[in-house]
């Protein structure tokens, strides 16, 4: 049978997007989101173009302001964009810049050779997305200005002796000031958070040792000023503030080879977390790549040949393993190179892709560890002591996992004795509740509902996994049992394609305790699973905090503000009962259900880390060995904490 002929579609049903329509058209294609994430990408392509002017050796300042109508500022004291006419295009080229796509001096063999933005279309694509935009530029002892509309010039390229820089910037003599309003037609919020703008100031102003950044925000009269002459050597030490460092003299590297500017710093700390960075022309790779796997293949390298060197290791011992370095290690690597040869997986710029960097950081960074271990032996020996006590502890590791997976296969479908299991095999339809005491365990096991949803009861708070290694770890009965349930292995043999769950489910007592119980386990999960939180698998149980009777109605409240609500709307002279929950035991299983496991009521809080480096911190403060920073803590929070008497 033929296919029906439709002559109806034409030539006229072709769109064809000019200018910056494409942007404000698929604003997501340019800035990944139109939510928070988006405008603080905004405020970041405006910025990084400053940031390219001092990597190119022009700018030592960039000053940026949130005004208090959420209208925001970014001026620097570069070479200002160029303003004379463009000899292709016949407009300004200031014009040019902030209203066409892929124009910008980062193409070609220009202006740019290391850039860390969206290789012109930055500028462009922030000017489609701002409902009001004016670009100042100072050079030639002039101040060219023009105004723009949602990506559209309103005025031509002018001079003027007026400046809409806010007074708290010291204007400089050269440079490019941007002041523009996110277009509220078209992201969800045009209020910028300034904590998660300045940990991304603060990060650029490591990456790029000598600009000086001035951050201010007039909403609430704050303000930041970030500075680092040390670079990514300030950024490791900064790292590892709050921690008991093993080679006081970090290491550090800086040297070009083949085009490419490798950068490298690290410092050993006494615990078995690795935190490492990398970024390729200041842009974070979160997910690593080749600049990463060239400077652990150096690590890896320089510790064995010295060791072997140096009589740590004898001829029959075998290599220290690449992990056995990871443990407690710190560090950066950062390369610059041409922006033209740069690339990356993926459109978030994640991951490097450059195959020729490899071998590149891992010849420079090699000689340079060389080097460091021969010259400094006292740093040299307490790095070989930290990596060779890793190196004995996997080993002893590898043989306790292998007794909980050998045990987990020996015990087969019967699993831990205290876990009860759901009657559904497939885990994106299953639940694990990790529950406190054994009677709450027994209402949760009661109320639950057992097609889906299993009980695996916890008794007592379980080991604290920030200040033990895995050896240890699998020594303690509550943990081995929650790693068999799980399914997905431990250590270098984690397999998150074989969690038996989806869901798993953190509840807890609302007192001192269960909140104790809750951050040990979420530190187990950060510190050994972190791939159950990143696929989303991990929750908190919300259990209400009250049981309101006002007559013969009940009521639940999951905190106080809810619970005067419910009095003051429900009571109206009717007598009242409130029952204030301290366990989850103090509930019937019907209440359990009800309240906290049913699915269609329950409320539930997603486990996620926004920020992995913060997280790492935070943790590190709060669960490790170092005392002070803690006690320094405790006092600053001390004031908003909601103590439970």
């Amino acid at each position: 049978m033929a296919a029906p002929q439709d002559n109806s579609y034409t030539a006229k049903d072709i769109q064809v997007l000019e200018g910056l329509e494409p942007v404000r058209k698929r604003p997501g294609m340019y800035i990944g989101s139109t939510d928070i994430n988006g405008l603080h990408e905004l405020i970041k392509e405006i910025v990084d173009n400053s940031v390219d002017e001092a990597l190119a050796g022009f700018a030592q300042n960039v000053w940026i302001v949130i005004d208090k109508d959420n209208e925001i500022t970014v001026v620097d004291d570069g070479r200002g964009i160029p303003v004379e006419i463009h000899p292709k295009v016949k407009k300004s080229t200031l014009e040019v810049t902030m209203t066409m796509l892929h124009a910008g001096g980062k193409f070609g063999s220009g202006a740019y050779k290391v850039s860390g933005g969206l290789h012109g279309v930055g500028a462009s694509a922030v000017n489609a997305l701002s409902q009001a935009m004016r670009v100042e530029v100072r050079r030639d002892n002039k101040i060219y200005a023009q105004q723009y509309k949602r990506g559209k010039p309103e005025t031509k390229v002018e001079t003027t002796t007026q400046t809409k820089i806010p007074n708290i910037i010291v204007i400089p003599k050269t440079g490019t000031a941007t002041i523009f309003l996110p277009d509220k037609t078209v992201f969800s919020t045009i209020s910028p958070n300034f904590k998660a703008l300045a940990k991304r100031i603060k990060e650029r102003a490591y990456l790029v040792a000598g600009l000086f950044f001035h951050f201010y925000d007039l909403r609430q009269n704050w303000q930041l000023h970030y500075y680092f002459d040390g670079g990514i050597e300030s950024l490791v030490r900064h790292l590892n503030k709050d921690k008991n460092v093993v080679n006081f003299k970090p290491f550090y590297t800086k040297k070009e080879a083949g085009g490419i500017l490798i950068e490298a710093a690290f410092q050993y700390n006494d615990g078995y977390a690795e935190t490492v960075e990398s970024f390729a022309n200041v842009i974070n790779t979160q997910e690593g790549g080749a600049h990463l796997t060239g400077f652990r293949m150096a690590l890896t390298r320089a510790i064995n040949d010295y060791a072997r060197k140096n009589g740590y290791l004898r001829e029959k011992d075998d290599n220290l393993a690449g992990e056995d370095m990871r443990e407690g290690l710190t560090g950066v690597v950062a390369i610059k190179m041409n922006s033209e040869k740069l690339q990356f997986e993926g459109q978030t710029k994640g991951k490097l892709g450059n195959a020729e960097v490899q071998p590149a950081v891992n010849q420079v960074i090699k000689e340079a560890i060389d080097t460091y271990l021969e010259e400094n032996p006292q740093e040299a020996r307490r790095i070989m002591e930290k990596v060779i006590l890793a190196s004995k502890a996997r080993l002893a590791a590898r043989a306790a996992k292998e007794a909980v997976l050998r045990k987990g296969a020996l015990e087969g479908m019967t699993l831990p004795g205290k876990l009860t299991d759901c009657q559904e095999r497939n885990p994106a339809a299953s639940e694990l509740y990790l529950v406190e005491g054994d009677s709450a365990g027994g209402s949760a096991k009661q109320g639950r509902d057992r097609k889906f949803q299993a009980i695996l009861p916890l008794r007592g708070k379980i080991l604290n996994t920030e200040r033990a290694r895995l050896d240890k770890i699998l020594e303690f009965e509550e943990i081995k049992n929650l790693i068999i349930a799980l399914g997905t292995g431990i250590g270098d043999t984690v397999n998150l394609d074989k969690t038996r769950y989806h869901r798993i489910v953190i509840m807890t007592d609302a007192d001192v305790d269960g909140e104790h119980i809750m951050t040990l386990l979420l530190t187990f999960f950060f510190r050994y699973l972190p791939g159950i939180i990143e696929k989303g698998y991990l929750y908190i149980a919300m259990p209400p905090l009250y049981k309101i009777t006002i007559g013969r109605e009940f009521y639940y409240a999951y905190n106080d503000e809810e619970k005067e609500n419910i009095v003051k709307q429900k009571a109206n002279g009717k007598s009242i009962s409130i029952q204030r929950y301290k366990g989850l035991g103090e509930m019937n299983p019907d209440q359990l259900w009800e309240t906290t496991m049913n699915p269609a009521t329950r409320i539930m809080k997603k486990v996620a880390i926004e920020d992995a480096t913060e997280a790492d911190r935070v943790f590190s403060m709060l669960m490790g060995n170092e005392v002070p920073p803690r006690k320094r803590f405790i006092q600053t929070h001390a004031k908003n904490a909601t103590l439970d008497i």
